[in-house]
């Protein structure tokens, strides 16, 4: 990655990253563009550069983390397990980008709790995240399908996946929200996945 790409997603995270910390100081409502813009040492028309909405710069966080997931899939090795190489991807989705490592204000996990609270209680920046959620799935149901020589296009089993794999990881996000600072999402996802890649056996019982 050159130089100049690497700078535009530093910006991009800066601007993100204000956006939700704003929204869980103040409040969607009370949250403007230049508040962001200002935050993250940026213009509006630089803002404007990247998105077209408040709602927009909260979802990036979301969607560049679900594409994230979905390049990982496609570079783990050819002869890994399916869910293995999931749940090796989902995890390393939890870490912090090179863009963000450059930026040190990165909420911690109680405020990305706490933001993820703040943005779903806002019905217009539910729509983002929803929309940000769509476009994600969709390139992890791609990378699935290069893995296991299906048609995203076409074929049941590569979207079944990643829409399994996206409800496991907003079921976790949920869960540590309900359950606060003592919740590890790593062990939720953890779990999550190996609960879906057993085919959920019901609690108590042991599949054969």
């Amino acid at each position: 990655m050159g130089l100049r790409e690497q700078k535009k997603r530093e910006t991009r995270a800066a601007l993100s990253w204000a956006a939700i910390r704003l929204i869980v100081e103040r409040g969607a409502e009370n949250v403007l563009v230049e508040d962001i813009a200002a935050a993250a040492g940026v213009s509006p028309r630089t803002f404007n550069n990247y998105f077209s909405s408040k709602g927009e710069a909260v979802a990036a966080r979301h969607l560049d983390r679900g594409l994230r997931l979905a390049e990982d899939l496609r570079d783990r090795p050819a002869d890994e397990p399916l869910w293995t190489a999931v749940l090796q991807s989902a995890l390393a989705r939890l870490e912090p980008g090179p863009e963000v490592a450059a930026h040190p204000a990165e909420p911690g996990p109680e405020q990305w709790a706490a933001g993820v609270k703040a943005m779903m209680a806002s019905p217009s920046l539910q729509a983002e995240m929803l929309r940000a959620g769509v476009r994600a799935e969709a390139e992890i149901a791609v990378a699935v399908a290069s893995r296991t020589g299906t048609d995203a296009a076409r074929d049941l089993y590569p979207n079944l996946v990643a829409g399994a794999i996206t409800a496991a990881i907003n079921v976790c996000q949920q869960q540590f929200i309900a359950r606060g600072a003592s919740a590890s999402l790593r062990d939720l996802l953890t779990e999550a996945l190996a609960l879906t890649a057993a085919g959920f056996p019901e609690p108590g019982t042991q599949r054969r």
